[in-house]
């Protein structure tokens, strides 16, 4: 992977961030069991087309802090580590895209803090209220969600028999042992279910449905067939949240880990997507 690894101060953590370029930033946000290594085919490409790419381990991942506790993996303060790091940088209005857990960032990024994205790029999760009432096949595919709330005993069942479990939600796609060797390490396991204990706790669903949330960026939203682990509808159904442009990718023949399955054609949408609208006007919020 090209660029150099920074080491930023952000919300009293310390979160690496592999740093290539100059020109318009693009924000690479990663996802569950992820690092910016994810973006490792993307990133020498966007360089090279004239953009800063701009790719943090979120908390709890890489060589990024894992803080203790649940709560410190809420969305909105990963959403707040990303604005860190665009100040860091000197980003006032950058391009975001994500993936998996990444893409849940970016969306809600992109809808509260409208004037400091450009194009939003959402892969594989859909906006947070198309998600708010899943449906019977996506809790099915969903099943380890349930199995991750287990502290402790998620952790053991995922580490015994080499990894066994694991491996089988993994499906064989992926970075497995990348993954494997990031999450043996002492916390990292633990940090990275957090995620899902912190947003997708089933007494969640008790609450008020989510804020609408609207996106004025140009959005792109794009869904793989071969994902085993969400459906089409999460992506499709997100149009409705979006005010600005849309437009929808299906890849197929290609599964959950877009850009590692299909990475010349991720980086084909990219180049063809970025900076390829004028961003509407964002309405001021009444007082």
């Amino acid at each position: 992977m090209s660029g150099s690894v920074r080491t930023v101060e952000v919300n009293k953590l310390s979160l690496a961030v592999t740093v290539a370029g100059e020109g318009m930033p693009v924000i690479l946000l990663h996802g569950f069991p992820d690092s910016a290594a994810l973006w490792r085919h993307q990133i020498p490409a966007l360089v090279a087309a004239g953009y800063q790419v701009i790719a943090p381990d979120l908390r709890g991942f890489g060589a990024s802090d894992r803080p203790a506790g649940v709560p410190a993996y809420r969305l909105a303060l990963a959403m707040s580590d990303v604005a860190g790091v665009a100040d860091a940088f000197g980003v006032d209005r950058a391009h975001v895209v994500g993936h998996d857990w990444g893409a849940a960032v970016a969306w809600m990024y992109a809808a509260l803090r409208p004037r400091r994205v450009d194009h939003l790029v959402a892969m594989s999760v859909g906006h947070p209220a198309a998600r708010a009432f899943p449906s019977p096949e996506q809790r099915a595919r969903s099943w380890y969600v349930l199995l991750f709330q287990f502290a402790g005993v998620s952790e053991e069942l995922l580490r015994a028999d080499d990894w066994r479990l694991f491996r089988d939600i993994l499906g064989g796609a992926g970075d497995a042992e990348r993954y494997l060797a990031d999450l043996a390490r002492p916390g990292a396991l633990t940090a990275a279910l957090n995620w899902y204990r912190a947003n997708l706790a089933p007494e969640l669903e008790l609450g008020p449905a989510p804020p609408d949330l609207p996106v004025y960026a140009p959005t792109m939203g794009v869904w793989s067939s071969g994902d085993h682990l969400l459906t089409e509808e999460t992506m499709t159904g997100s149009a409705g949240f979006v005010r600005g442009p849309w437009r929808y990718e299906r890849i197929d023949r290609c599964g959950h880990w877009i850009p590692l399955d299909a990475p010349d054609l991720v980086t084909g949408l990219l180049l063809g997507f970025l900076g390829s609208h004028r961003t509407a006007p964002v309405p001021r919020r009444r007082r």
